[in-house]
């Protein structure tokens, strides 16, 4: 090792510790010495604390957390959602729909992923496209390994005489062949016409 950068990091190390600790020429013997232990500096077997000396570093294994895609699957849910609702519609339904609505989505999707292995659902994606105007289509669940649409999730806005729009959520299911209108409930706008979803 160059003198200078020694000669550097003493001064630093003095520094840092307000010259408590200095380092001892016992480290530089062991840097260059033993190349391999070059990244770990500490007390070594038979030295007094104040002085130090390379130890070497074991290669541990780095365990991940296991990647939660069920999780992944309901935030993407949640984000698409408020995606289609826009800045006019978000913010007045917004304490109904995380409240009433999003929790019958998540069980809804928690039970269409439920026996699906991890692969599987590795490979499902959230489409990120909702429709504009008055179309229903928030988001769809797709298995990119098939193609094929698991779920569907809309949002029909309905007038209702003499109550005023609501807003209806539902979803189909590729079970009945999204046949079936699986309600999860309505939220009312006003009597005066509701704004484009995106808007």
């Amino acid at each position: 090792m160059k003198k200078w950068v020694q000669k550097s990091i003493v001064i630093m190390v003095a520094f840092l510790t307000f010259g408590l600790i200095t380092p001892t020429h016992e480290i530089w013997e062991a840097f260059d010495h033993n190349p391999s232990n070059r990244a770990s500096i500490g007390p070594s077997s038979g030295t007094s604390t104040a002085e130090a000396a390379a130890i070497p570093i074991e290669q541990t294994e780095i365990q991940e957390d296991p990647i939660d895609y069920s999780t992944l699957l309901v935030d993407a849910a949640k984000e698409q959602s408020y995606v289609k609702f826009g800045t006019k519609i978000g913010p007045k339904i917004s304490n109904e729909f995380d409240s009433i609505i999003f929790p019958k989505m998540e069980e809804a999707i928690a039970m269409t992923v439920e026996g699906l292995d991890d692969a599987s659902l590795a490979s499902l994606t959230i489409s990120e496209k909702p429709s504009g105007n008055y179309g229903e289509k928030i988001f769809n669940i797709t298995s990119n390994e098939t193609g094929m649409d698991l779920i569907r999730f809309h949002v029909r806005t309905e007038k209702r005489p003499q109550d005023g729009y609501y807003y209806n959520f539902h979803y189909h299911s590729a079970e009945d062949d999204f046949m079936a209108h699986n309600n999860l409930g309505d939220i009312y706008w006003e009597k005066n016409t509701p704004p484009k979803w995106l808007s």
